[in-house]
């Protein structure tokens, strides 16, 4: 049986994060994909297109979707990238819209939840509400790329945090170089 997990692209910068998590995650799984409206605006700004994947992709306003429901088995979700207003209504239970409630239902099904965070510097209400999202049983992780594999290109730099969101999901992959240690 194929694996299931939902992908939540929010309104960070950063989306070039999602689209590379999807052209992998799509090869592999089934995925349900819901982007926020900021998130579109922001792709169109940063040049990235989230269309044509092999893929459900839901409204984020149809809170009656499937992925809404305790019953929708899946095996994770990710929220890549995650902005801190999704960030807070995670960590607070606010579950206003499509991916803060599939968010939701991993969390009380103890199921995984990634958040991938793109903002810097952190104010003491995002590190607050990042320590709230740990205590709920979210991983937060931010995309904050390695440089030991000598990076050339910006895909480098953006398979590297890829991987680590596959290695946290689960998810066999050949994204990226591991470290393996040095010569003291």
């Amino acid at each position: 049986m194929k694996r299931e997990f939902v992908v939540g692209v929010t309104g960070a910068s950063g989306v070039i994060y999602a689209r590379r998590l999807l052209e992998v995650l799509c090869e592999r799984a089934r995925v349900h994909i819901v982007i926020s409206d900021t998130a579109r605006q922001i792709a169109g700004i940063e040049g990235v297109d989230l269309t044509g994947f092999d893929a459900v992709y839901a409204d984020n306003s149809n809170l009656a979707a499937d992925i809404a429901s305790g019953s929708f088995c899946c095996d994770g979700m990710a929220i890549v990238p995650c902005s801190m207003k999704t960030l807070a209504a995670v960590s607070n239970g606010f579950a206003d819209n499509l991916i803060t409630r599939a968010a939701d239902v991993c969390l009380k099904e103890r199921r995984p939840l990634l958040l991938l965070l793109r903002e810097m510097p952190l104010s003491r209400i995002h590190l607050k509400n990042m320590l709230a999202a740990d205590e709920t049983g979210a991983t937060v992780m931010v995309a904050s790329p390695p440089f030991y594999h000598h990076p050339q290109t910006i895909d480098d730099l953006v398979d590297m945090v890829v991987a680590r969101v596959l290695d946290h999901l689960g998810v066999r992959h050949d994204l990226g170089t591991r470290w393996s240690g040095y010569d003291a």
